[in-house]
């Protein structure tokens, strides 16, 4: 028997190594050609049933089928076995999210059937943006028996990912296109708790919402579309934006903040609108600027139609904010009920607004200045709640400085107040709401001229000028 030396062994086993090697290349390459030509051959004989799931139908409508698939296929396991995905930070920074790319399919198995998701992106010349769809892929000897369950399988962990994962959105109008929406994280920390307002006027529009928000059934009883519209007004700094995302957060809707100036004409604000989906805030900044055609590309009418047109009860599960600074010019017929079911008066701060701003901005809840901040106010000065609130965060190490600089700038900048009760809400029996301003009234501020704004905020550096030279003569005394 023939003895070989080790290094001829060894050079012979990796012969036979190397030969085996080439045939499974061989075998594993012919198999995959194999598999490749009968789905070429299934395809050709109509063996699978395709369906298209697009973003958009032909009016640019928001397809909700297609957020749930899209969050549905997200969360899907199998997403991590595909060839390209997309990464992402989640809401911690230590998280990483996969999210699907353009051309991308992914694999789905249910009640034994293989299905195959794909997601392709469209072009629209003629409309110079693009838009996405997906295309599911599934043997027609299953669609009879998996089709309607899977589907119901989607939107069921679809539902269950939204209550996990609901965050607020703001979608505003995308750049260079003024019919669609982009969407972006809401992270505006203002809430009903922190918002300065009449306690009894805030639980009294806290109390409204809770029970629109149970209100569905009744609302279709009367023949009505579900849906709630609000007027704020007042002038700036008084806190109705503030107001706005504090109810978004109380209400979990996303807000869709439509900007006027964006808008080219009534048909794309129309467009926009049959774009919002449910649970959703729909905001409408400055809307006397628009109703009084001040260089604005929506006429009048439209503004109204947006208000209370056809259109405009398209959907359900709405709130609907309007804002403007004043609404005296305003033809009250624009304002009538149907149009805007709540008014509210944003006023200027007076002595109960300025005590809430005391303790939230420098922690004080009484002072011996107090008196005098309340004799200022009495004899008719006013001034903003963010006028207010930027003097006590400039002056917030020094409380008594704070209290001097705001008692300073009302006698000096905070003259032609009114003097009128600041509540801007009549409640009557059937649990609506009207503004009565002969009843009611409120207070105003107006600054004379851009001058007086300039001189109060000159005001607000010379108190930090003085923190500062404080600071500095006394850390040169401890020296």
């Amino acid at each position: 028997m023939p003895v070989f030396s080790p290094a001829v062994a060894s050079s012979f086993f990796f012969a036979i190594a190397f030969v085996l090697v080439l045939r499974f290349i061989a075998k594993t390459s012919l198999l995959y050609m194999v598999v490749k030509g009968f789905q070429s051959i299934t395809d050709y004989f109509h063996v699978y049933q395709y369906y298209r799931i697009p973003q958009f139908d032909e009016n640019l409508q928001q397809n909700q089928l297609y957020l749930r698939v899209h969050a549905y296929l997200n969360s899907l396991p199998s997403l991590e076995d595909s060839n390209f995905t997309n990464l992402f930070c989640g809401a911690k920074p230590s998280d990483i999210v996969l999210r699907l790319d353009s051309d991308q399919t992914v694999h789905d198995s249910f009640l034994g059937a293989k299905l195959r998701w794909k997601l392709e992106m469209h072009s629209d010349h003629h409309r110079q943006n693009s838009s996405f769809s997906f295309v599911l892929k599934l043997r027609k000897d299953d669609k009879r028996r998996v089709f309607r369950q899977y589907f119901q399988h989607i939107l069921s962990i679809s539902d269950e990912i939204e209550q996990q994962k609901r965050e607020i959105k703001m979608y505003i109008t995308a750049d260079g296109c003024a019919r669609r929406w982009m969407a972006v994280p809401f992270t505006h920390p203002a809430t009903f708790g922190t918002v300065v307002m009449d306690i009894d006027l805030k639980n009294k529009v806290k109390s409204d919402l809770e029970q629109f928000l149970k209100s569905k059934q009744y609302y279709h009883r009367l023949g009505r579309v579900w849906r709630r519209s609000f007027l704020l007004y007042g002038q700036p700094g008084t806190g109705k934006s503030s107001f706005v995302a504090a109810m978004a957060k109380f209400l979990q809707y996303d807000i869709y903040s439509i900007d006027m100036s964006k808008i080219s004409s009534d048909s794309d604000m129309t467009i926009l609108l049959l774009q919002t989906t449910p649970k959703s805030l729909i905001l409408v900044e400055d809307v006397d600027r628009h109703l009084m055609k001040r260089s604005t590309a929506t006429s009048a009418s439209g503004v109204l139609n947006f208000m209370d047109g056809i259109a405009s009860y398209y959907g359900e599960e709405r709130v609907v904010v309007f804002t403007m600074t004043d609404k005296s010019g305003i033809d009250q017929a624009a304002l009538r009920p149907g149009r805007v079911d709540v008014h509210l008066h944003f006023p200027a701060c007076d002595f109960s607004a300025f005590k809430t701003l005391a303790i939230s901005h420098l922690g004080v809840k009484d002072h011996k200045l107090f008196s005098q901040v309340e004799e200022v106010f009495q004899s008719g000065a006013s001034m903003s709640p963010a006028e207010i609130g930027e003097i006590m965060i400039a002056n917030r190490s020094s409380p008594s400085r704070a209290l001097k600089s705001i008692i300073t700038a009302l006698q000096i900048y905070g003259g032609d107040g009114e003097g009128r009760d600041r509540n801007g809400l009549k409640w009557r029996g059937g649990g609506s709401a009207i503004h009565d301003e002969d009843e009611i009234g409120s207070r105003r501020f107006f600054f004379k001229d851009n001058s007086s704004m300039g001189k109060l905020y000159g005001l607000l550096k010379l108190g930090l000028r003085k923190n500062e030279e404080c600071l500095d003569s006394h850390s040169m005394e401890k020296n």
